[in-house]
């Protein structure tokens, strides 16, 4: 299941990836979501919370796949949060995929996750689209 979580930001999308995701209707909303989003925004921040998450079926990966490398450029910073080997491995495997920063936090540390994920390079709070700092 993917759950989409509003973050008030038009730039900062946050999902919460919950079971095993599968290439069903519900899943290829979520495709057709993210498109209109990084079309609309151009570059976005994406924070990830994985909860018992094993992983795609075969066909939802490479859905999966083809989007990350549509939009490679579209994501600017990827915050994932997880408390499995699993959560902490998509981390290191989407790297090569993507031009974006990407960084794994543990469970406990969400509050550092969406620190990193509002902070411009120096580490200071980042203005995105909306206009507003995201402190």
């Amino acid at each position: 299941m993917i759950e989409t979580i509003g973050t008030g930001l038009p730039r900062v999308v946050s999902l919460k990836l919950c079971g095993k995701l599968h290439d069903d209707e519900d899943y290829q909303q979520f495709v057709q979501t993210m498109e209109t989003i990084l079309t609309a925004e151009g570059q976005v921040r994406l924070f990830v919370q994985y909860e018992d998450f094993p992983g795609w079926d075969v066909y939802a990966a490479r859905d999966d796949f083809k989007l990350n490398l549509r939009r490679d450029s579209d994501f600017e910073r990827i915050a994932m949060v997880g408390d499995g080997k699993w959560d902490k491995l998509m981390a290191s495997f989407c790297e090569p995929f993507t031009q974006a920063q990407v960084k794994y936090f543990g469970k406990s540390e969400v509050d550092a996750a969406w620190k990193w994920l509002k902070e411009d390079e120096e580490g200071n709070s980042a203005e995105l689209l909306s206009g507003s700092p995201l402190a």
